[in-house]
This record gives structure tokens, sequence and C-alpha cells, in this order.
């Protein structure tokens, strides 16, 4: 099954929100992808149809635990241990997870 690396409705709506509240986020691209930076680090992403988010502790067990989460696997070979790809049904709990992977970058 081919991955889908244009962002949707949903995406869009996070990133507006996020930009939003925090003006120094800029939108860009990793690994193709569209996704949000700060400070030039990218902290989330739009990944066939659903969000990636850099997350740790408690943000990162909260994502993988809900339905159909996973950890980003970009290559299909090697998951990256910190990120996590939130489905779109969960579209709901993007905000706070965005919350958590902004945080976690600005540290």
């Amino acid at each position: 099954m081919a991955t889908q690396k244009a962002s949707g409705p949903e995406w869009e709506a996070l990133l507006d929100e996020v930009r939003a509240l925090h003006p120094e986020v800029s939108a860009g691209s990793m690994f193709g992808m569209p996704c949000a930076k700060a400070g030039g680090k990218a902290f989330m992403g739009s990944f066939d149809g659903g969000a990636v988010f850099s997350l740790d502790g408690d943000a990162h067990a909260r994502a993988l635990s809900l339905a159909g989460s996973e950890l980003f696997d970009p290559s299909g070979r090697r998951p990256m241990k910190a990120w996590v790809v939130v489905p779109p049904e969960h579209h709901d709990v993007w905000p706070e997870l965005a919350e958590a992977a902004l945080a976690k970058v600005n540290r």
C-alpha cells in the first residue's frame, strides 16, 4: 500500500491552530512530508492521513495507547522511537499531542 505524504484538512486545521497559539512555529518538510518546526526542529508532521508527533514520557505512552497508533517508520525498516503516528480518527487529541511535542522540542 502506498503512503500519502500530502496533508489533509485535519492536519491543516491542526497546523493553523498551533501557529495561532505559537507564532514562532513554521511549516516545513521532513522525509518529504509536511511538518511543523520550532527553532528549526520538526516536532510534528502529516503522514498517511494521520499526524506524527515527537513525544516522550506520558505523552508518548498516551499517543501509543490510542487505537491504530504506532511508532513512525518512514523507511519501513526501523521505527523511530520518539515519533508516533496517530490516525485521523483521533484528531480531537492531536492539539494536546502537538503541545507536548512542541514543549519537548523547546526544552
